[in-house]
């Protein structure tokens, strides 16, 4: 994964020889994909998603390979009350690494120019 332009870093050790990672949106939306599938109806929904993203975010220190081949395997693997406290370690992190609506004025003005749609890009009305 490439490292946002606005995030800070883009993995905290967990001590124990594992790290959390912050994950792209296309693995995001991978993980949510994967966890429709996992769960039976909405009661598991929550417990799905997280194991799944988890499977994407859990790495070893060491080579930084993952810990798990996917969600069913957390599943398999943890106690729901591993995976609660994992993954709100990965949603705090999230956020910490996130800019939000504290960037300065500068900052702001940089992410516009640098992320301003081009007339060849086919995006923001253009062809």
């Amino acid at each position: 994964m490439v490292l946002s332009m606005l995030a800070g870093r883009d993995r905290m050790s967990l001590g124990n020889g594992f790290d959390l990672r912050l994950l792209s949106a296309l693995e995001v939306l991978q993980a949510r994909r994967e966890a429709r599938e996992l769960a039976s109806g909405d009661r598991e929904r929550a417990l799905c998603s997280n194991a799944c993203l988890l499977a994407r975010a859990l790495e070893k220190s060491e080579d930084h390979t993952p810990v798990f081949a996917g969600g069913q395997e957390v599943l398999a693997g943890l106690t729901v009350e591993e995976i609660a406290s994992l993954a709100g370690r990965w949603s705090a992190f999230r956020r910490e690494n996130d800019p939000g609506l504290d960037l300065s004025r500068e900052e702001l003005e940089h992410v516009k120019k640098n992320s301003a749609a081009t007339p060849d890009s086919g995006c923001g009305g253009g062809s």
